[in-house]
């Protein structure tokens, strides 16, 4: 046997270990590269980042392997740089996954091998997000037009506050003032239009609101997203002293479970049916529909209980619907009143199927019950 084809059959048992079984840094399983400097095997989206930073990435079966270069790999291994680069994550942290953006990848990627933010050495001045209050300048759109504005955010652990001004002239005090509560901040690169655009998602009043953000600095943005799951941290760890990270860290942020457009027509079926975009946040069991993807406030929200509370979610035929021009429906059913929304495509229609059983299949939480009696329909 030459020696390329015993050392590739050598990192390929490497592979078969469990702890080399997922990506290193975003947990994507059969890694097909690896890093010989670093000593991590890893995906194929994130060897590009490697290979951005100069760690000297290879294939595991397109490139030749030298008789070092494996022994290096024998010798590390993705626990090993895990024990290393790992050492000391702040549990508010957001460690990204294989579906999660490109930026939250890079950066946490940069955070680990180049900054080395997590090998528990003390640092000063301290990074950012472990300070409990940050301040800067976001690019904001505005409320009810496509152009964005720069505006000064202000974040407050000790008073569990996100501030932003309309103008650099903080005179006249902060436009508004957001309980960390009953904020979610998310990553929509593709809806903003944006690689680093956030979504800020809270509630104002009965309404749910939306800002969209960005900033023009990748690791600026990814700051401003731990620092704000930092301060949710701090505020479940006051509100439910005895929660377990387990149960708290899921709440800090969250991916809504589905979105896109559909048609909707109103309670008697007789109205033309309008295009409106939809987000489903399944950890708060809401539909919520706007106008357009980038709306500020929602146009309505529908909640999602279980069957045994006389809910429902099933596959309609477009000939119940009047005036439609997609022909795909989904019926969501609640104790006061039957909603009909319609796709344009088959697929769409069976995702937004799925994910709505989903939640209808989630047994209500107490909390739940406090949300739905909050909604009006």
């Amino acid at each position: 046997m030459s020696n390329l084809s015993r050392n590739q059959k050598e990192l390929l048992e490497l592979l078969k270990l469990a702890v080399n079984s997922r990506c290193a840094d975003c947990a994507a399983p059969d890694p097909g590269w690896a890093s010989y400097k670093l000593g991590v095997f890893v995906c194929l989206t994130c060897s590009g980042i490697h290979s951005g930073l100069s760690s000297r990435v290879k294939s595991i079966k397109l490139d030749s392997w030298e008789d070092e270069q494996v022994e290096f790999m024998k010798s590390r291994g993705n626990d090993h740089a895990k024990a290393v680069y790992e050492k000391a994550v702040p549990a508010y942290y957001y460690r990204p996954r294989e579906k999660d953006c490109v930026i939250l990848r890079e950066q946490w990627i940069l955070a680990k091998y180049q900054r080395k933010e997590f090998t528990g050495e003390t640092k000063y001045p301290p990074v950012s997000y472990t300070a409990g209050f940050y301040e800067g300048m976001l690019w904001k759109k505005g409320k009810d037009n496509a152009q964005f504005f720069k505006r000064k955010f202000v974040l407050s652990q000790r008073e569990f506050t996100l501030s932003y001004y309309n103008k650099e002239n903080e005179s006249k005090g902060p436009k508004a003032v957001i309980s960390i509560k009953d904020l979610n901040i998310t990553f929509q690169p593709e809806k903003i239009g944006h690689s680093h655009g956030l979504q800020i998602t809270f509630q104002d009043g009965n309404h749910t609101r939306n800002l969209y953000v960005y900033h023009e600095s990748a690791q600026e943005i990814v700051t401003w997203f731990n620092a704000i799951r930092a301060a949710r941290y701090a505020y479940f760890k006051t509100a439910y002293p005895t929660g377990s990270d387990k149960e708290l860290i899921p709440k800090l942020t969250r991916n809504y479970l589905k979105e896109g457009y559909m048609e909707k027509t109103g309670p008697s079926r007789k109205e033309t049916f309008k295009k409106r975009w939809f987000t489903l946040d399944s950890q708060n069991r809401k539909l919520l529909y706007f106008k357009g993807q980038l709306d500020a406030e929602e146009l309505g929200v529908i909640f999602i209980g279980t069957e045994s509370k006389g809910y429902s979610v099933k596959e309609c035929d477009q000939m119940h619907a009047r005036g439609n021009k997609w022909k795909y429906g989904v019926a969501v059913g609640t104790p006061r009143r039957q909603y009909l929304f319609m796709c344009e495509q088959e697929g769409e229609q069976r995702e937004w199927l799925d994910a709505l059983r989903q939640v209808l299949s989630r047994p209500m939480a107490p909390q739940d019950y406090t949300i739905e009696s909050n909604i009006s329909y």
